[in-house]
C-alpha cells in the first residue's frame, strides 16, 4: 500500500492499518481495476454481510482516504454538499462530506444509499458519467472532481419496496458487485478471526446461523448476518454463556414477532451444538 497524498484536511480519514477482509470471489480484482478507470461502484448484498468491511479494506489497499455517509430518510442534498452557516465574521460556506471527498480525492462510501430520499440521491449523477463533477448550485460553482476521487454505493436489495428503491437511471451507471454470506466453512473463518473463539465456536455459531437463514420469507426478512455471528462470537468470549450469547447477539436483534422468536429459539436450542460453548 502505498502512503496515500492527503489534501483538503482528508488526513483524519486515511486508513493507517489494514482492515481484516476475507476474499470468497474476485471482488478486490474487479473494485480495484473500476478504480483504476474511475467508474464508480455499487455494493449489493444483505446487511452484515462485509461490504462496510470491504470498502474500508479496499481504501487501505488503495491508499486512499475513505470518506463514509450513512443514508437515512432525512439526508439532504445539502448535508451531502453543503450549506452555508452564519459565523462570527459573516456567512460562510462549509462543504459537505460528498464535496470534501469530490475536492481531496477521497473514495466516497454512501452507505445503504436506497434509505436516502431520491431527490437527494441525483446529487451523484453528475459523478457518475464523463463529466466528474459536482455542481453546487448554491455557491454557483461546479466542482471538478480530484483525479483521485471515487464514488461507492451500497444497498440491501432484501430492502427494497416501491418506495425504497433505485432509480434504474441511478443503478445504471455503476459498477456492480454482488455481495452474500460467505460459505460456511469461510464464514467460520472469518468469525473465529473477528471474535477471538475457537473454530469449534465458530462452527457451532455458523450452524445457528445457517438455521435462521432457513426462515427467509417464513417469517423473517434476513437471517441472522456474519455481524451478529460476531457479536455471539465476542460475547461468548467475554464468559457468556451459549444460550445467553446466541439469545442477545441474535434471537433478540432479529424479530420482535413473539411466536417467531419463540419458535427460532426453540430450533435453536434444540439443535445447539455441544462444541458452541466449549473453550
Amino acid at each position: 500500500m502505498t502512503e496515500p497524498s492527503l489534501a483538503g484536511g482528508l488526513s483524519a480519514y486515511a486508513i493507517r492499518d489494514e482492515p481484516y477482509y476475507r476474499a470468497v470471489g474476485d471482488e478486490i480484482d474487479i473494485f480495484a481495476a473500476a478504480y483504476a478507470c474511475r467508474l464508480p461502484v455499487m455494493l449489493k448484498g444483505p446487511t452484515g454481510c462485509g461490504k462496510t468491511r470491504f470498502v474500508e479494506h479496499m481504501a487501505w489497499r488503495l491508499g486512499r482516504p475513505l470518506v463514509t455517509v450513512a443514508a437515512h430518510e432525512d439526508l439532504t442534498a445539502a448535508d451531502l454538499a453543503g450549506r452555508f452557516l452564519l459565523a462570527p465574521e459573516g456567512t460562510v460556506w462549509q462543504d459537505g462530506p460528498l464535496t470534501s471527498a469530490v475536492r481531496g480525492g477521497a473514495i466516497c462510501y454512501l452507505d445503504e444509499i436506497v434509505e436516502a430520499r431520491q431527490d437527494t440521491t441525483v446529487v451523484i449523477h453528475p459523478l457518475t458519467d464523463a463529466r466528474r463533477a459536482l455542481p453546487l448550485e448554491k455557491r454557483g460553482e461546479l466542482v471538478p472532481a480530484h483525479p483521485d476521487f471515487q464514488l461507492t454505493i451500497s444497498y440491501n436489495p432484501g430492502d427494497q419496496s416501491a418506495v425504497k428503491d433505485l432509480k434504474e437511471s441511478t443503478k445504471q451507471r455503476f459498477v456492480a458487485i454482488e455481495f452474500d454470506y460467505p460459505a460456511p466453512a469461510v464464514e467460520a473463518e472469518v468469525v473465529a478471526r473477528e471474535a477471538d473463539v475457537s473454530g469449534e465456536q465458530a462452527r457451532g455459531l455458523i450452524e445457528v446461523g445457517l438455521r435462521s437463514r432457513n426462515l427467509r420469507g417464513q417469517g423473517l426478512a434476513e437471517g441472522a448476518s456474519t455481524r451478529m455471528l460476531i457479536h455471539a462470537g465476542k460475547l461468548l468470549r467475554a464468559g457468556a454463556p451459549a444460550d445467553a450469547a446466541v439469545r442477545a447477539a441474535i434471537l433478540l436483534p432479529i424479530t420482535d414477532e413473539p411466536d417467531l422468536r419463540e419458535a427460532l429459539g426453540a430450533a435453536i436450542a434444540a439443535s445447539l451444538p455441544a462444541g458452541l460453548a466449549a473453550s
